[in-house]
């Protein structure tokens, strides 16, 4: 068991019982750790299971029983991972392979040296909300962002509904709502603000809009969203950059909260984010320590 909600790191919880490692499926140096830390945590006496990002179905039947969630890969990894543990919770460490990476916590060439005070159960859980869509039958959960944007070059046009009050009809490339965990991804890129990551508020941001203001929205955590496509036009409703479901003409999607989390394994201290973000923006005069 690990520590929630502590303002430092703790010195020690109960040793972990089982670990899941999931790894990016086409990355060897990902295997290849993933297969390393297999062999280290099995001799300790930690109940393992081991699987790439790809098999989804192998992965949610290991979870039960899990006490963390090894990520080997960098944020993309964590967004597939996080849809697959937030169902019971379980939380991530992840481990970067490049430069960059906003959720993960170590890089490659740290794991193994801090494998014992993980096995010890040393740090603290930092809590993200996510995201639920529904477009017909088909609801998803994300920890980033739910996109809609046109299925081809042209503009949509699309009716937005906030808590089912109409808010006006936008003509643009589409609109983004974000978790504060997404706010430093797609939506950061198309001029909306930066949340803390534990907040429970999320964005919503039209992008590029031809008609309608570009303005970003910093929404409460009890919002709801509709956003109805035009009779007129097609659209993709995106989830976290990775799954793309066709939207039909008329269709609406609407956005909540979603009831499930994703929890993070922290090694640092609770007030790292800014420094990391400034760290990972590369802004000038940011600290590399």
């Amino acid at each position: 068991m690990l520590t929630q909600n502590t303002d430092e790191q703790t010195d020690g919880g109960t040793r972990l019982k089982q670990i899941g490692i999931l790894y990016h499926p086409l990355r060897d140096k990902a295997h290849n750790i993933a297969a390393q830390l297999q062999e280290i945590l099995s001799a300790e006496g930690i109940l393992t299971w081991w699987c790439s990002t790809r098999e989804e179905k192998t992965a949610r039947e290991h979870c039960a029983g899990t006490d963390l969630v090894l990520s080997i890969g960098g944020d993309g990894t964590i967004l597939r991972v996080a849809r697959i543990t937030a169902v019971q919770e379980i939380p991530i460490l992840g481990i970067k392979l490049g430069r960059l990476g906003f959720g993960t916590e170590l890089g490659s060439e740290e794991i193994i040296p801090r494998l014992p005070e993980i096995i010890a159960g040393k740090g603290w859980i930092e809590e993200r909300i996510m995201l639920e869509s529904s477009l017909g039958d088909e609801v998803h959960h994300c920890l980033n962002d739910v996109v809609v944007r046109g299925a081809t070059s042209r503009l949509v046009n699309v009716t937005v509904y906030i808590d089912d009050q109409e808010s006006m009809t936008y003509r643009a490339d589409g609109m983004i709502i974000a978790t504060a965990t997404g706010s430093t991804g797609y939506s950061l890129a198309a001029g909306g603000p930066i949340l803390n990551p534990q907040s429970s508020e999320f964005i919503f941001k039209p992008i590029c809009c031809h008609l309608g203001p570009n303005t970003a929205l910093v929404l409460s955590p009890d919002s709801n969203v509709q956003l109805t496509l035009a009779e007129t036009d097609k659209a993709l409703l995106v989830i976290d950059g990775q799954i793309e479901i066709p939207i039909s003409a008329g269709q609406s999607i609407s956005i909540k909260r979603s009831p499930r989390i994703t929890r993070f394994l922290r090694l640092r201290q609770r007030g790292y984010f800014y420094k990391t973000l400034w760290q990972n923006l590369k802004l000038p005069g940011a600290s590399q320590k």
